[in-house]
């Protein structure tokens, strides 16, 4: 019977004979007549210990059966004392990438390069496993708050968002888009009845940027929610979430968290996060940047977000920070008024990047048709979309998206968003 590397100790404290582990080879050390090989399966690394030379090149699948034993030097206190191995899948010697090298010394090139194999590297992987539990936690707290998860399209006719940085797709005889957000299903969703909706889904952003924080496609958490009375109501859900979520990956990702030297923050200091508004951000920001003989600060760019998550940790011992009440010039056509200058909007800090960007959005039928033509838009391009949503009778609501590539990158202090998608697309990159 196989067990999983993990399981070795238990299985030598039984005292169990003819256990089988599968896996690859990760190491191999000869010390005279021994074999010292490392083992590595989904679980973790074993020891095999062989009477004989290893034949098998590493990467190759392996499967070995033998007498588990205790041995506090060895990866999880036991080895296994091999009596038959049998190469299952031969790797080529030619391996083009260390896998059971450290990834921080290799460039992140060469790690996106040779996608296939870094993967394979237990650092990598592991990022990997914080984010699946991360998608888990976040659906799993919104099911339990009575929300609907929902599937999209992602083939549009236009904009979803009212920006122009859209892939187009040939589509039989017309051209469409991938979608940007699904944003306006959300709110479909929400106005048919069903109030509170969810999606774990790819957006789509055709912006020609080449930076440590933005992929052209990502993996959106987002969230809508109807019979809300502002943006404050969407923070606090948030909060609830995120505090959910770091809370479970703590809990389950225990030894992902530790190869990289990394901890999520409490369920607590999510409580203590500050609210604060967009002018009093800003000053905060400007503060932090005079400390740091930095420039004036005018808007919240990347060193805005990082003064003001250094603000939030010494003030209110949160890594986490909320913005809100945006100006209207910042946010998009539908989102709903506080008065003539602010929105009810806000985006989510978390040590040092933002990581989500929401609000409540419009409503009502007859101030939507007066708010188009201030953004320079017209009734007409919204007829069968917006129109008849709101038109028919639509909830107060609102909704947010957390990207769930910068979570997974700001838990674990990775540098660059592209090492936590598992295929980045970037402008340079379309392969594997």
């Amino acid at each position: 019977m196989r067990i999983l590397a993990k399981d070795m100790k238990d299985a030598a404290q039984r005292g169990e004979k003819g256990v089988r582990v599968c896996g690859w080879v990760h190491r191999v050390r000869e010390l005279g007549a021994l074999s010292f090989v490392l083992l590595r399966d989904r679980s973790g690394i074993v020891q095999l210990v062989l009477n004989e030379k290893c034949a098998v090149a590493l990467e190759s699948v392996i499967a070995a059966e033998g007498e588990p034993a205790l041995n506090e030097k060895a990866p999880g206190g036991a080895e296994l004392r091999v009596a038959h191995l049998e190469c299952i899948s031969r790797a080529a010697a030619d391996l083009p990438f260390q896998v059971n090298g450290d990834p921080a010394k290799t460039s992140l090139e060469a790690i996106l390069d040779n996608r296939l194999l870094s993967l394979r590297n237990p650092k990598i992987r592991a990022i990997f496993k914080v984010q699946a539990a991360i998608v888990e936690a976040f659906s799993a707290h919104l099911r339990a708050q009575d929300f609907t998860e929902i599937k999209t399209s992602k083939l549009v006719a236009g904009s979803t968002e009212g920006g122009a940085e859209l892939f187009h797709v040939e589509y039989f005889d017309k051209k469409v888009c991938l979608a940007q957000s699904p944003q306006f299903y959300k709110q479909t969703m929400v106005a048919s009845g069903l109030e509170r909706v969810f999606e774990v889904a790819p957006a789509y952003r055709a912006e020609k940027h080449d930076t440590p924080r933005h992929l052209n496609e990502y993996v959106s958490l987002d969230v809508e929610m109807a019979f809300i009375e502002s943006e404050r109501d969407l923070i606090e859900l948030e909060k609830g979430i995120l505090a959910h979520i770091f809370e479970e990956v703590n809990r389950k990702c225990a030894a992902e968290l530790a190869l990289w030297g990394a901890a999520a923050p409490t369920p607590e200091s999510v409580e203590r996060s500050p609210i604060v508004g967009y002018e009093e951000a800003v000053n905060i920001a400007n503060e932090g940047a005079a400390r740091t003989k930095g420039g004036r600060i005018f808007d919240l760019n990347p060193e805005a977000e990082r003064h003001i998550c250094e603000w939030a940790e010494k003030e209110h011992g949160s890594a986490l920070a909320f913005v809100n009440e945006f100006p209207r010039r910042y946010r998009p056509f539908y989102t709903y008024p506080l008065d003539a200058t602010r929105t009810m909007s806000f985006d989510a800090l978390f040590r040092g990047l933002e990581i989500t960007t929401g609000g409540r959005r419009q409503h009502d039928y007859a101030a939507f048709l007066e708010t188009l033509p201030k953004f320079g838009l017209k009734a007409e391009d919204f007829e069968g979309g917006y129109l008849t949503l709101l038109k028919y009778g639509c909830p107060p609501h609102g909704g947010f998206a957390i990207g769930c590539e910068r979570l997974t990158a700001r838990i674990l202090g990775l540098a660059n968003v592209k090492e936590a998608s598992l295929f980045p697309r970037d402008r340079k990159r379309i392969s594997p």
